[in-house]
Order: C-alpha cells, then sequence, then structure tokens
C-alpha cells in the first residue's frame, strides 16, 4: 500500500513531486501475505471434517487418492512436465498433503471410536460400570418443566464393563456424559470416576463413541492436576470477588475473563448473541490477546528484547490458560490469540500467517474433532481476518485522513466481523447488522475490564477485600458492556434473515470471498458504495416503520417461546397485560419488543413450572411491570422462587388470585374461572390447578386454560355454567397434549384455537386427536412451532381474522 504524504517545501532540482518520490521510495512496499503454509492448513481441515462424516473405510480411500495425485504433481513439476504451471502446482502439492494428512489423522481416530466393543454396548442399550476423565467443565442443560438440570460433560473413557462386573475393556475413547445428580456439577477438568449408567449410540458426526446416561451420584478417584486445582481457586476467587456487585455485570466478568457463565443472567446473554458479542462471554483468542499484549507493552517500555518479551509472553500465555483452565477450547483460544503478538515479539510480522496455517494443521492432526467445531472456525477466522484484511484496512483509512487511533478501531472489529460472518450466518440463520458497530462500541471496555478481573482472580487468595475493590472496578467497563448490547439488540431491523446451515454459511462465504476480490477495482467499489446506500436509504425505512407486526386490531398474541406459554393481551399504546412468561427470557422479551410493549400492567402466571415462569426476567427486562398475580397453590417451589426473586428485585408485589378475582384495565377485563377447589390426587397437581382465565378484549371472548387437564377441565364443566365458558378463541391448555375433556372442548367451541408449542418437544404435543376434533368443530387451529407468534385481530367487523408473523430462524427458542 503506498503511503501518501507530501513533500517539505524547499529548494529543489527536481520535477515538483521529487520528495513525494521519495518519500515513497524510503517506505518498502507491501509484500503479499506468506501463504505457503496455507494450502496445508484448509487441506487438513476439510479433510478432517469430511472424514467424521463419511466414516474411516472411505477417509482412508480419500487419503489414499490424494497422496498419489500429490506424487504426481510433484514428480512433473520437478520435472518441468506439463501439469498444473509454476507455484500454483505446488500449492496444489500442499493442499493435496494436507489431505492425506488430514485423512489419516481422522480415520486413526475414527477406527478406535467404532471400536466393536464399546459399538455392541452402546446398541444393546447396556448397563455398564465404567471409570472416566473429565475433560471439561459440566454443563447443565436441562431444568424446564420443574424437573432437575441435566448435566453434560466431555469425558474420556479409561476402562468399561458389563453390569456383571467382569470382562474390563480397555479402550480410549469419547464418552458423553448425561448426568442428574447434582454432584457431578462440581466437577473439575482431570478428574478420574467411576459411575454406573446405561450406555446409548452417539448421535455421530464427532469422535464420540458413546453416550453414558448416569442417575448416581460419582466417585472419585485421586486429585485433578495442580493447575485444574490452582485454576479451580482463582476461579471460585473471582466470583466471590463480583458476589457484591450487581447481578448483570457481576455476573458477566467472570464470562469476560475465564469463560465462567454460570452467572451470567439469560438475557444479558441473550443481547450479547442478538449484537454479536457472545464471543466476549467465552474465552477466545481476544482475551489472550488483551493479557499477552499487555505483558508485551509492559515488555517493550522496560526495553526488553525480542527474545526476553516472547518467553515473557509465553509465561503469561501459560499462566491464564492455567487459569481459564487448559480444556481443549481454552488451548485452542490461546493459540490462536498468542499468534499475532508472539510473531511480532520475535521480530517477524510476516510469519504470523505461516504461524497460524502451522496451528491450525498441528491442532486439527492432534484432535480432527475441531474441525466440525464452529467455536474452532471462529477462531480462525477471526484471527486470519485480522492478519489479511485488518491492516489493509486500516492503511486504506489513514490514506483517506482517518487518524491512526481510530482507524485501527474501526478495521479491526470490521475485519473480525465480516471473516466469522459465513459461520454465523450458518448457525443463526440471520445477518447482524449492529454487530460491526457494537464491538466497536465495545473494545474500549473489553481490555480494561479483562485486566481488572485477571487481577482480582490472582489477589482472591491472598487478598480478598482488594479483590473486591479491583472486581468493583472490573464492574464498570463491564456495565457499559451490557448497555451496549441491551440497547444494540433493541435496535429495530438489526438483523436481517439468512439461510442457515450449511448451505447458507457456504454462500454467504462465497459472495463474502467474490466481493473482496471484485472490490480491488475502483469501479466495481463504487458499484458496492452505491448499492449499500439504496438498501440503507431504500429498503431499512421500510423495514423499520411498515414491520407488518403487530397487525391492526389485535386482541391478543401467542409468543413462539419454544415449548411453554406467553399470551399477551394489549390495554394501550405500548402497555399489555401478559399471562405466563415462558422457558426463555430471550424469547418472550424479543415477543414483547415486537409488539412495542414498554409497559406491562398485570403479569399473570397461571402455575409455577419452568415453561411457563422460566422467562421472567425477560418479561421485567427493561420494563415497569406494575403487578404481578399467582395462584394459591405453590408447587413447584422451584418456579415459585424464580418470581418471587424477579418481583422482588424489581419492587413489584405479588398477589394470589383466589375465587372472585377480577381485573380491568383498558379494553381487557380478567375473570378467574378455576381452579373451583384445590385438586389433589391427579397426575400432576400444579397442572390441574392452573389459573384459568376468561378475557374480554374488544368485545372478544378469550379462554386462557394454561396446563390445566382432564381433570381440571371436568370439575370446570360441573360448577361453571357453560356460556361462561363459551369463548371465540381458546388458548388450548398444555400445548394441545392429549389429557383434554372433550366435552370442555365442545363446551367452549371455539372459532380460534392457539396452541403454544415448541419444536421437536419429545412430549408428542399436540396430540393429532385433539387437533382433529377442534377442527371437525369448526375451529382454526394455529401453532407456534410452525407458524411463529400468532395474532387474532378483530377488525371492526365482528368477524376474527388471524396473523402469523412465520418463524425466526434465527430465534433458538422455535427450535
Amino acid at each position: 500500500m503506498r503511503a501518501s504524504t507530501a513533500s517539505p517545501p524547499g529548494p529543489t532540482a527536481g520535477p515538483p513531486d521529487a520528495g513525494q518520490d521519495a518519500a515513497e521510495a524510503a517506505e518498502p512496499p507491501r509484500r503479499p501475505p506468506d501463504l505457503r503454509l496455507a494450502g496445508l492448513a484448509v487441506g487438513a481441515w476439510l479433510s478432517a471434517l469430511a472424514g467424521l462424516l463419511i466414516g474411516t473405510g472411505p477417509a482412508v480411500l480419500v487419503a489414499v487418492l490424494a497422496g498419489g495425485a500429490a506424487l504426481v504433481l510433484a514428480f512433473r513439476s520437478t520435472r518441468r512436465l506439463p501439469a498444473v504451471p509454476g507455484r500454483h502446482g505446488w500449492v496444489v502439492v500442499t493442499v493435496l498433503l494436507g489431505v492425506v494428512c488430514g485423512s489419516v489423522a481422522t480415520a486413526a481416530r475414527s477406527g478406535v471410536r467404532d471400536a466393536p466393543s464399546i459399538a455392541r454396548l452402546a446398541e444393546e442399550s447396556a448397563t455398564v460400570s465404567a471409570e472416566l476423565v473429565v475433560r471439561e467443565d459440566p454443563r447443565p442443560i436441562g431444568g424446564v418443566a420443574g424437573r432437575p438440570a441435566t448435566y453434560l460433560l466431555s469425558t474420556r473413557l479409561v476402562w468399561v464393563a458389563g453390569e456383571a462386573g467382569n470382562d474390563k475393556l480397555s479402550v480410549s475413547v469419547r464418552i458423553l456424559v448425561l448426568a442428574s445428580d447434582p454432584d457431578w456439577r462440581g466437577l473439575l477438568p482431570g478428574q478420574r470416576v467411576t459411575t454406573t449408567g446405561r450406555l446409548a449410540p452417539p448421535r455421530g458426526g464427532d469422535l464420540t463413541a458413546a453416550v453414558l446416561t448416569v442417575s448416581t451420584p460419582p466417585v472419585l478417584r485421586g486429585t485433578p492436576s495442580w493447575a485444574q486445582r490452582a485454576a479451580g481457586t482463582l476461579r471460585a476467587g473471582l466470583q466471590r470477588a463480583c458476589a457484591p456487585l450487581p447481578t448483570e455485570p457481576g455476573g458477566l466478568l467472570p464470562g469476560l475473563v475465564v469463560g465462567d457463565t454460570s452467572r451470567l443472567e439469560p438475557a444479558v446473554e441473550e443481547d450479547f448473541l442478538t449484537t454479536g458479542m457472545t464471543h466476549l462471554t467465552a474465552v477466545s483468542g481476544s482475551n489472550v490477546a488483551i493479557v499477552v499484549g499487555l505483558v508485551l507493552l509492559l515488555a517493550r517500555w522496560g526495553r526488553a528484547g525480542p527474545w526476553l518479551a516472547a518467553v515473557l509472553c509465553g509465561t503469561a500465555l501459560v499462566g491464564f490458560v492455567i487459569l481459564a483452565r487448559p480444556s481443549p477450547s481454552v488451548v485452542r483460544a490461546g493459540t490462536m490469540g498468542a499468534i499475532g503478538l508472539l510473531a511480532l515479539a520475535v521480530g517477524r510480522p510476516r510469519a504470523a500467517l505461516p504461524a497460524l496455517a502451522s496451528a491450525v494443521t498441528v491442532l486439527v492432526l492432534v484432535d480432527p474433532e475441531l474441525a466440525g467445531d464452529p467455536g474452532f472456525a471462529l477462531s480462525v477466522l477471526a484471527t486470519g481476518g485480522l492478519l489479511l484484511l485488518a491492516p489493509r484496512w486500516r492503511d486504506a483509512l489513514r490514506q483517506r485522513g482517518v487518524p491512526a487511533g481510530a482507524a485501527e478501531a474501526l478495521a479491526i472489529p470490521a475485519a473480525a466481523q465480516l471473516a466469522c460472518a459465513p459461520v454465523v450466518a450458518g448457525l443463526s440463520g440471520t445477518i447482524s447488522l449492529v454487530a460491526v458497530p457494537a464491538n466497536l462500541l465495545a473494545v474500549p471496555a473489553v481490555a480494561p475490564a479483562t485486566v481488572l478481573g485477571v487481577t482480582a482472580a490472582v489477589l482472591s487468595p491472598f487478598w480478598p477485600a482488594g479483590a473486591e475493590g479491583v472486581a468493583w472496578l472490573g464492574s464498570w467497563p463491564a456495565w457499559w458492556l451490557v448497555l451496549v448490547a441491551r440497547y444494540g439488540a433493541r435496535l429495530p431491523a438489526g438483523t436481517l434473515p439468512w439461510l442457515d446451515g450449511v448451505p447458507g454459511g457456504l454462500l454467504l462465504g462465497a459472495l463474502t470471498v467474490a466481493l473482496l476480490v471484485a472490490a480491488r477495482r475502483p469501479p466495481v467499489r463504487r458499484l458496492v458504495a452505491v448499492v449499500a446506500a439504496a438498501v440503507l436509504v431504500g429498503a431499512l425505512p421500510v423495514r423499520l416503520i411498515a414491520t407488518g407486526w403487530p397487525p391492526t386490531g389485535w386482541v391478543v398474541v401467542a409468543c413462539a417461546v419454544g415449548q411453554g406459554d406467553s399470551l399477551v393481551l394489549p390495554v394501550g399504546v405500548g402497555r399489555a397485560v401478559v399471562v405466563d412468561a415462558g422457558p426463555d427470557p430471550g424469547a418472550v422479551d424479543r415477543c414483547l419488543r415486537r409488539l412495542g410493549v414498554r409497559e406491562v400492567s398485570l403479569l399473570v402466571v397461571s402455575h409455577f413450572h419452568a415453561d411457563h415462569v422460566q422467562g421472567v426476567d425477560g418479561v421485567f427486562r427493561g420494563r415497569r411491570v406494575a403487578a404481578v398475580v399467582v395462584p394459591q397453590w405453590l408447587e413447584p417451589v422451584e418456579g415459585r422462587g424464580t418470581v418471587e426473586r424477579a418481583a422482588s428485585a424489581n419492587g413489584v408485589p405479588v398477589g394470589a388470585a383466589g375465587a372472585g378475582w377480577t381485573y380491568a384495565a383498558g379494553p381487557v377485563t380478567l375473570t378467574l374461572l378455576g381452579p373451583p377447589h384445590p385438586i389433589r390426587g391427579t397426575r400432576s397437581d400444579p397442572n390441574n390447578n392452573s389459573l384459568v382465565l376468561r378475557a374480554e378484549v374488544h368485545g372478544v371472548s378469550i379462554l386462557l386454560t394454561g396446563d390445566a387437564e382432564t381433570e381440571e377441565q371436568q370439575a370446570l364443566l360441573e360448577v361453571v355454567p357453560v356460556a361462561r365458558l363459551r369463548a371465540d378463541v381458546l388458548k388450548l391448555a398444555h400445548h394441545g397434549s392429549a389429557y383434554q375433556e372433550p366435552a370442555f372442548l365442545d363446551a367452549v367451541r371455539p372459532a380460534v384455537a392457539l396452541v403454544p408449542v415448541g419444536a421437536d418437544n419429545g412430549y408428542g404435543h399436540p396430540n393429532a386427536r385433539v387437533l382433529a376434533r377442534l377442527s371437525r368443530a369448526g375451529a382454526r387451529v394455529l401453532r407456534t412451532d410452525e407458524q411463529g407468534d400468532l395474532a387474532v385481530v378483530e377488525p371492526g367487523s365482528g368477524r376474527l381474522s388471524v396473523a402469523v408473523r412465520g418463524l425466526d430462524p434465527g430465534d433458538p427458542s422455535t427450535r
């Protein structure tokens, strides 16, 4: 890139631009990136990914074919025979060698994975005893519908024995553990345990040999390594230092520093995902770059030589990896984040890209499963974008008069986001328009929060009070990040829908590469700028103003929140009554934002199962909630505690709805119909004591039934006049389960039946016979898992109509 510098005034004999030419000649031209090892890395990566999917035999065949082709091309290139010309022939050879290495490594590991002895036990669903080594931190993945959390652990098998305890098999394969006992939660990576459980076949696509489901606590064998114990002590100290802080920044700071998101508020996590900042809540190359970069800066300030600086950076890197726990993902992040800085430390910036290619090759060969890991792809692509794109964009901005600091701040997040966009689009089915500006605003806060958090963790074992003080300082930049994510997530049209899955990622990747290549020509750059401006000026205002949602005249909306309930009744402009909060704070918050609800006049909880209350924080998020009403049946206690904690934290009163309870606000009138009396001894007493409400909105009658099952429906038929049960709209009870009283459905006789239900829920909801009965009776049946948010509209003509928003491919609640 040529630098444009003005020649100083003075008597010169040369032409007018001689000074400028001399200045340009003094600065060496930018050399092209060193891509000699890139082909090896790409070949190894793609072949390892293919090997995970196609199996051992085909992978070996691919290796043989690629090896033969590489030998032929290498021979013809050395003999200067007609083949792929010149240096391009050696590029193809390196790609083929990468394919050989990746295919062989994956075939070797998948051959061990497919050991007949383990596969036979898994196919038979055998009950086995096993000794395992924990590889990563346990992750909670359950806790819905009042059930205890299930913990997911990646482990390495030491030995396994059948139910009789004989014939121990020693096979070093990966086993995925699904554990329901809470004692599994506190295990550290490297801990050896023995347990008993039932084996099942894996889902495929990785190196997992089997899935082991256990319900008993683990039996500990020995202790973890000193590194893991030290990491556990420091991480626990950081959590203690953050405990006195406000919940949002206090939960975020450990995530920023060491990837510990155990206290991260679900709503904050959702905002970070929406704004493309979710990489900040997990250990990534940026964390490593900040810590090692600080050490490098101090080393340069102290006039340390290149090799001493490299040793100090390496020491800091090892220490940070110990703090964040040396799991495979952390080692991967450490490798990626340290590449550029260590290359600079030894005085060879151009070595960064070959180092990246070498790291990719080594990591994939050591652990072929990384080839299919989205986190690995994001780390590699982000690092490659920073090395290939960011310097050129920075220099181009500086040529156009942008100050050096601003050019750096603009180029880095833009390059990283563009490089990662294909993977993110494939995973989420959306393209974020706010990711670059949000990450740009986050840049000033990430480094201070990370450095202060690491300092608090290091101080915590020796000086707890000092650690709390440093954590308090770190909470301020963390709070800034919370605000950026919150308001970025609320921007309308912040994301655009895109084709998800592998086709979506490949399509956007191809378009990105084509655009980068074509944009090297000035006419293409101008055309792209004109098209982008036309989209912003033309399409974006239409998307902002004429969104089409909510439809005019809506009287009730069933939110698509996954396997759970959340219904909204309009009170006025920006005000609504909300009945139930669903299982996911982010999902209900998004639904209320789409409806423009800024104030909740009343939050009604039908019963305390998690799929109706776990999202309650999303209702409170950025909104004033005037009051909360709950049932008199106070079980399960976990759900009740969730509601009471959220209400108490926001200073909102909680009251119980008893016989004769009514409520009116604006056009909304609510009347409690059931339960007529406490119902006990049923299949699910909390379900059968759900609040059943009759709502009237603009003359439209709506029956909201919670999860009332057959017993409560029969009790309502006994005490409530049929005329009071008759309704225009029925919210079908319990996600359309089979536990419906036919006489109750006949009494309601709705024109529209709304079924809030999650896709692939595993419960068989909704029941096909129940839906068929309603359809035969003349009701129009709509489901949130198929049509997204559902709105019933009263256009003023006395006839109801229904509007559906459609599924959002980027919304995990619909999956």
